[in-house]
């Protein structure tokens, strides 16, 4: 899948569901998402997960380092590229987002902030590797989705702790493009649809 077919499925949507459970997989596959990242399986069931999505036409991304049995380092990498053929992977480490780049798989870099100086090495780290997207986690710090908007001209996925609708519309309303959740109650909003032309975060999927 192509970076801006990618945004453009997230435009539609804004919503990315998190699978961290087994009994999820089937829920996540029937929502209507811009996509999916999985934080379950091992090297040996996870290609029947990912071939689930895309037969529904969900682009899908692997947390690898939630992976069981999976070389974190080039073959790994090859390995997923060419045999599990996700569109993409999530991780907080910068040389498995340059390991995928150069397999051509769409790269979501995960940044926990927690401190100024957590903010900052975030910041260098994503100039650094160019991802495709950026998560920041937890979700529900809009000062610093517009931070790192304005920095890095990288579209942002906002993750963790979303809870309720209210933070969709928060995350979204101050600039991220999407936001991932666990939470499968919530998967089947429209939120997207409700806000206004031109929010924040739109420009950035056309």
């Amino acid at each position: 899948m192509r970076d801006l077919d990618f945004l453009e499925k997230l435009r539609r949507s804004r919503i990315i569901a998190s699978v961290k459970e087994h009994k999820t997989l089937e829920k996540a596959s029937k929502a209507r998402i811009g996509a999916v990242v999985l934080s379950i399986g091992n090297i040996g069931n996870i290609k029947s997960f990912v071939d689930l999505y895309k037969k529904n036409r969900i682009p899908v991304f692997l947390h690898v380092e939630r992976l069981g049995g999976l070389s974190q380092d080039s073959e790994g990498m090859a390995f997923l590229a060419n045999c599990v053929k996700p569109d993409g992977i999530v991780t907080t480490r910068n040389q498995l987002i340059k390991l995928a780049k150069k397999e051509g798989l769409l790269t979501i870099q995960r940044v926990f902030l927690f401190d100024s100086d957590s903010v900052k090495s975030g910041l260098k780290s994503v100039q650094e590797t160019q991802p495709n997207a950026i998560e920041i986690m937890p979700a529900l710090l809009p000062e610093y989705i517009r931070v790192y908007r304005q920095e890095t001209n990288i579209p942002i996925i906002a993750g963790g702790l979303i809870r309720t609708r209210d933070h969709i519309k928060e995350a979204l309303q101050s600039g991220a493009v999407a936001v991932s959740m666990g939470t499968h109650e919530l998967w089947r909003e429209t939120i997207g649809e409700e806000l206004p032309n031109g929010s924040p975060g739109e420009e950035e999927c056309r």
